[in-house]
């Protein structure tokens, strides 16, 4: 990874976990980063089952099988360009809150969608 270092992904409470993330999705991931040319702080990357539990993450979480992150994000400027770029590397899976962006590559749920925390 280029614009990454892997223990970004770790969960707060296994150090090293971020092995656990799929390399196709950091792949992913940091290409979006390199064409977005902002910023991208995870903000959670990998999560444990009890981390996943401890937070209020869904059941069957994709962070639990390391094919997620929540980028921070706080301006509409940034939004604009770290989900466009999410879309040309190929997430179709998107969450938007009012701090962070959710990207996930988790095709056991539906493609193609956007929601809003």
């Amino acid at each position: 990874m280029i614009n990454f270092k892997i223990n970004e992904f770790d969960s707060p409470d296994k150090k090293g976990s971020s092995t656990n993330m799929c390399p196709t999705f950091l792949s992913m991931i940091d290409k979006a980063r390199s064409i977005a040319d902002v910023p991208f702080i995870i903000t959670s990357g990998y999560r444990t089952k009890s981390h996943n539990k401890s937070v209020g993450g869904v059941l069957n979480s994709s962070h639990t099988k390391g094919l997620a992150c929540d980028i921070k994000c706080t301006n509409s400027r940034h939004r604009f360009l770290i989900i466009s770029a999410l879309r040309d590397v190929g997430f179709t899976r998107i969450g938007i809150s009012k701090t962070f962006i959710h990207c996930d590559s988790d095709v056991e749920k539906s493609q193609n969608v956007y929601w809003v925390y």
